[in-house]
């Protein structure tokens, strides 16, 4: 995701326009943090810290591909994961799945649009049948 896109989300995600990040920002006039949301323009170094900071992210989620998912709700760590788990085959993401929601106490989870369907659980006996006593079994001589 370009720099002026991820910039544009986490202003909007802030609820910040351009004359408030100008004014957080050492040495940025409301024209250029314009040009930078409008992708005309990048920001230095210094800058980039400045923005990090403004928006409370790593200088990197600005820059990277966890950026194309950020939710500013998100811990670094929970960015780690996703970017972890993206790497994964479908298989793995599967599996990773399974251990995670068993470990947070959530053993039933819905499957993933492209997953395939689990294969149904047997049918329960009717509350009846289950009642009612099995026959005895015949003796067996030893």
């Amino acid at each position: 995701m370009p720099l002026a896109t991820t910039l544009r989300l986490l202003a909007l995600a802030r609820g910040l326009n351009a004359a408030d990040i100008a004014t957080a920002i050492p040495r940025a006039g409301v024209e250029t943090v314009s040009a930078w949301l409008r992708g005309e323009k990048s920001p230095g170094r210094d800058q980039l810290d400045a923005l990090a900071r403004t928006f409370g992210v790593p200088v990197g989620a600005l820059l990277s591909e966890l950026a194309s998912t950020f939710d500013p709700a998100r811990t670094a760590g929970e960015h780690e994961l996703l970017a972890a788990y993206r790497a994964l085959d479908t298989r793995q993401q599967g599996a990773l799945l399974e251990v995670a929601c068993a470990m947070a106490g959530n053993a039933r989870r819905r499957p993933r649009a492209d997953e395939a369907p689990r294969p149904a659980a047997a049918p329960r006996q009717s509350a009846r049948r289950a009642a009612s006593p099995k026959p005895p079994k015949p003796a067996t001589r030893a």
